[in-house]
């Protein structure tokens, strides 16, 4: 479970990250990130929040427990990686159609290479 303050949870914030962000496409997600740089959405004077994630799982994956079993997976493998992003980050985690029948493994496999390159440890 992620702590509240590394929830996202207000749309300007889903949408500033999707807009706004970079993006990394996986087989089974899509990561968008954007880092807090001179546009602090937050107001000026104000410290940099800690990162921030949030999940979108569409109907196109599953039924609903299915949706859910994938954010709860989700969410538990960003929690372990939100310190390896920069602070004041926001981040949206979008599942695709075939992460409903993957495995937490193959799931944190796509999640890393996505974060990896838009850290920019790798190359196009």
């Amino acid at each position: 479970m992620l702590s509240p303050e590394n929830r996202l949870r207000r749309r300007e914030d889903f949408a500033s990250a999707v807009r706004r962000g970079r993006r990394a496409g996986r087989p089974l997600l899509v990561v968008h990130l954007r880092t807090s740089g001179a546009t602090d959405p937050h107001g000026p004077g104000e410290t940099v929040p800690s990162t921030r994630a949030g999940f979108v799982v569409s109907k196109a994956v599953g039924g609903a427990v299915v949706r859910n079993r994938v954010k709860r997976r989700l969410r538990h493998l960003v929690r372990e990686r939100l310190s390896r992003l920069p602070a004041g980050s926001l981040v949206v985690v979008r599942a695709l159609p075939g992460s409903g029948d993957a495995r937490l493994e193959d799931l944190a496999k796509d999640l890393d290479a996505a974060l990896l390159r838009l850290l920019g440890g790798a190359a196009r």
